[in-house]
């Protein structure tokens, strides 16, 4: 005969299946971070979007001020009329793309070649010199202009344009070197390695592998570097001294006090005039920025 086991209510075990994913109970506090993060950035938006839309409707309202409203009937292009002059707008836009386009080209060619050793290759200086470049990042150009004044002073180099766009090049150089490096890294090396084994030298690899397969990050590099250089007023300001050399970036600042009352109008059209080569370039370099690094099947498993 099988033994027959008694149970009772206390000695019965209840099992349950382990699933792998636990279900917490919502408390009435798991909404109040989310909530408080999603309205903490809806402000912030709005601070930003706020002077954004008074610079659009003030550029087209003939009787702009300072509050934020829509032109309605007093929407006009007289604004735009008024400062599309040789002397207002066209020369000193013409200047800061010289000024610009120059310096970030320079930048992001040093960097490239400065990113690229310290990338690929190991060195017991390399940690001291990225050190050194992440705390120039930092330093404020206030805190060095008035010995590069000096300098420029000594060299004969004030008010010149190639002397202002070699230093307005150097000032970018920290940031453009720090992107460009960690960008670089994404590179994976064994395809350099595969080229030198064919007889590729290290500038050979650098042109034809790293930088096709990092367009997006040196797309990065090069809108960073140029909206840096494009918005940069302290330095022409005071390297540079001839009104017909100064760029956009100073007129407007001359612009903006220059007829004893502001004109708010005139002030908000110039500024959209200003924004539009950093939207045009962006619009160049967005289909770069899209996607992740193309290696394009290059890799083999």
């Amino acid at each position: 005969m099988t033994p027959v086991t008694a149970t009772t209510p206390a000695t019965v075990v209840t099992t349950t299946r382990v699933t792998g994913t636990t279900t917490r109970p919502r408390g009435p506090r798991s909404w109040v971070a989310p909530a408080v993060v999603n309205v903490v950035t809806a402000l912030l938006g709005l601070m930003f979007l706020l002077p954004m839309l008074w610079v659009v409707f003030a550029a087209f309202n003939a009787t702009a001020g300072l509050k934020v409203e829509w032109p309605g009937s007093n929407f006009s292009l007289e604004n735009f009329r008024a400062v599309m002059t040789p002397e207002t707008t066209y020369r000193p836009m013409w200047n800061g793309l010289v000024l610009c386009v120059s310096a970030a080209a320079i930048a992001v060619v040093v960097a490239t070649l400065a990113a690229y050793p310290l990338s690929r290759f190991e060195t017991r200086y390399k940690r001291p010199f990225l050190l050194s470049i992440l705390f120039s990042t930092g330093l404020p150009i206030t805190a060095i202009m008035v010995p590069v004044y000096g300098l420029f002073v000594q060299l004969n180099l004030i008010d010149t344009l190639g002397g202002t766009i070699a230093f307005m090049a150097t000032t970018s150089l920290p940031i453009s070197i720090f992107l460009m490096k960690n960008f670089m890294d994404g590179v994976p090396i064994s395809l350099e390695e595969a080229a030198w084994t064919d007889g590729a030298s290290a500038m050979q690899t650098l042109r034809h592998i790293v930088l096709p397969l990092m367009w997006p990050g040196l797309s990065v590099v090069i809108i960073f570097t140029f909206i840096g250089l494009w918005g940069n007023f302290f330095i022409p300001f005071v390297l540079l001294l001839s009104p017909d050399r100064l760029p956009a970036s100073v007129s407007i600042f001359t612009f903006f006090g220059q007829y004893g009352s502001v004109q708010w109008g005139q002030l908000a059209a110039y500024s959209v005039l200003y924004t539009l080569p950093v939207v045009v370039l962006y619009l160049l370099l967005s289909r770069r920025l899209g996607g992740a690094f193309t290696f394009g099947g290059a890799l083999k498993g």
